[in-house]
């Protein structure tokens, strides 16, 4: 007989599964469970407090609503007249851009300045960068803004101060040439964050730069504008477009020391005081919400146009 050979084909292995597994993915559900059960009020609060009156105030936009009686859709018509029809709408923007344009980068040179000093190495510097920091914390508060208004005032610490030279001073904050810039002052003085954050950046650039600076004969100058301006434009940056925000958003200053109707002669009209007036004074809510979105559309295309720009200014070299 003859023998015919088969050939088997071997099977293939199946791995076993890895011990615990199962018992592995339980525990993740579980702890995944736990994790957005300890998230969901920070989901319940984005969704409530945040997104939820954001669309609301998108759809008030677009009607005529008086907090008094129901909300009428009335499409653009809010949006036409602001820009047609409102001159204190107008005014108010020309106020607030005036404001940010002037108190932006003077508070930001001052900032820089004084960083500058206390770099130096100064006996006593956190005291120093606690006291400097003091008016930030304060600035932007009711009780601050008062005081200011009585610095600034007929009978105030200035015109005291101008009376011992024998200068009849004018009632700063009630003279329509004159009260914007006691807010330009107020904005400057609360120079103290932008303060701490250059102060940071001014600390993480090497000293070996400046000692080859020296060496090659570049004096202080030449160093500030070769070395210390290049490498500390990324803060600079940061901090123009941070302050660019807050300042648009301004409102406590002006209304307080205008009495809280942008005067006088509408001199201190901030967009946000405006906004205030025609929503809470006027209880023309639906106008108001407009307002906001304008705002929100003025203040993303700044901040766009910053980040474009940033690229042909700002170097983000390594420092170490």
């Amino acid at each position: 007989m003859t023998e015919v050979s088969v050939a088997v084909k071997p099977r293939r292995a199946v791995p076993e599964p890895a011990r615990g597994g199962h018992r592995s993915t339980k525990r993740s559900r579980r702890e995944a469970r736990a994790a957005y059960l300890f998230l969901a009020p920070w989901f319940v609060g984005l969704l409530v407090i945040t997104i939820g009156p954001i669309f609301a105030s998108l759809y008030l936009s677009f009607t005529d609503y008086s907090l008094l009686e129901e909300a009428k859709w009335i499409g653009f018509d809010n949006y036409i007249k602001m820009f047609t029809e409102d001159d204190r709408f107008l005014n108010s923007l020309q106020v607030t851009t005036v404001y940010v344009i002037v108190s932006v980068p003077l508070q930001l040179a001052f900032a820089l300045a004084l960083a500058l000093v206390l770099d130096r190495g100064l006996r006593g510097l956190s005291f120093y960068r606690s006291i400097f920091y003091l008016p930030s914390l304060l600035g932007g508060s009711v009780a601050i803004a008062i005081l200011w208004r009585k610095v600034f005032g007929a009978d105030g610490l200035v015109n005291a101060v101008l009376a011992m030279f024998g200068i009849e001073g004018p009632g700063w904050v009630g003279h329509p040439d004159y009260a914007l810039g006691t807010l330009i002052l107020l904005h400057v003085w609360t120079f103290g964050a932008p303060m701490i954050i250059f102060l940071a950046g001014l600390r993480q650039i090497p000293s070996s730069y400046y000692e080859a600076a020296s060496v090659d004969g570049a004096g202080k100058w030449r160093q500030f504008r070769s070395i210390t301006i290049p490498l500390l434009t990324p803060i600079i940056f940061f901090n123009l477009v941070l302050e660019l925000i807050k300042s648009f958003q301004s409102f406590t200053q002006a209304f307080i020391v205008s009495g809280g109707k942008g005067g006088p002669a509408d001199s201190t009209l901030f967009y946000t005081l405006y906004l205030y007036l025609e929503g809470f004074k006027n209880y023309d809510m639906g106008y108001a919400a407009a307002m906001a979105w304008v705002l929100l559309l003025i203040i993303a295309g700044l901040t766009g146009v910053n980040f474009l720009a940033s690229k042909y200014w700002v170097f983000y070299g390594d420092t170490k």
